[in-house]
């Protein structure tokens, strides 16, 4: 892949957690997530994905380099963290949020992930093709962003689902809305409700999964999806756009279903909180160790966290 130009909408030193390069060759722009200290969307990392597709937006998806102005046909998101795409939702900020009965902080946690996520799945309004490249781990949040865009291409070992269930909770930005368009209610309420993590295979065999490559090669393969689709992608940002209108997901639906996220999360117990506490425990062991160990060992710990109680 041939990814010379590097194009940032954020001054080098703002840009913390997200480094965005573009692709002249295929018309992409990549957004590469790599938050800290744990891999889960915090609120630098939603602000920083924020000014990303706000760049795209203002400028109606073209971007200047080197005296050249060229048009984005394709965002990419994905991460620089190996193993992991994203683990999800910021815990520490829920659980403390809870504990002192901030609900404005919840609210406000859950609308700036709506921020990103709603244009995201929008594909700005613009001719533009949103693609997932999941290499790793993604859950929660992380698979809630990964279902946001048109197109979710993942690598044969990654790994994906919503341990929410776990501490009593569900998936409130975007879950529900993203997947019963795509594949129905029955498979989306059983991703949901299963606390399971599932393979690339069995989310491709569901739907849910657009593009399955081999491990190392998710890069090649999103170049590879564009090379196909380009001479078709007229029709096929028609279809989007079509698709959008015959089943849309509105800003206001989100919303509401955030409402009932804040009103649950509130009334989760100390026990709850404690489960919590331990898949916090279990993101900052995947983040810390998904390099050394590998991802499958991670996610089989993650599973086992609900096994003591």
């Amino acid at each position: 892949m041939n990814v010379a130009a590097e194009i940032r909408f954020l001054p080098t030193a703002q840009c913390k957690q997200l480094d965005t390069r573009f692709d002249p060759e295929h018309g992409a722009y990549w957004a590469l997530m790599q938050p800290r200290p744990r891999a889960c969307f915090n609120a630098q990392l939603l602000s920083e994905l924020k000014a990303f597709i706000d760049g795209i937006i203002d400028t109606d998806g073209r971007v200047t380099h080197k005296g050249e102005t060229y048009t984005v046909g394709y965002a990419v998101l994905a991460s620089k963290t190996q193993g992991v795409f994203n683990l999800g939702g910021d815990l520490l900020l829920f659980r403390s949020a809870i504990e002192n009965g901030n609900r404005e902080a919840l609210q406000r946690y859950a609308s700036q992930c709506i921020d990103d996520l709603y244009p995201w799945n929008r594909n700005f309004d613009l001719p533009v093709t949103t693609v997932s490249l999941v290499q790793g781990d993604a859950l929660g949040g992380g698979f809630e962003a990964a279902l946001a865009s048109s197109v979710l291409v993942a690598e044969e070992s990654a790994r994906m689902g919503f341990p929410e269930i776990l501490f009593n909770m569900f998936p409130g930005m975007g879950a529900y809305s993203f997947l019963s368009r795509k594949v129905g209610r029955r498979v989306t309420e059983e991703l949901i409700t299963s606390g399971a993590v599932y393979t690339t295979r069995q989310l491709f065999d569901m739907g849910v999964v657009d593009v399955i490559a081999p491990d190392g090669m998710g890069e090649a393969a999103v170049c590879s999806y564009i090379k196909k689709h380009v001479r078709a992608a007229n029709g096929r940002r028609g279809l989007e756009a079509a698709r959008r209108e015959v089943d849309p997901i509105t800003r206001e639906e989100l919303d509401r279903i955030v409402g009932v996220w804040v009103d649950a999360a509130m009334k989760l117990t100390s026990r709850d909180l404690k489960m919590m506490e331990r898949l916090v425990r279990a993101q900052q062991r995947n983040a810390e160790e998904a390099v050394e160990s590998g991802r499958e060992s991670n996610v089989v710990r993650l599973e086992a966290v609900g096994a003591g109680d």
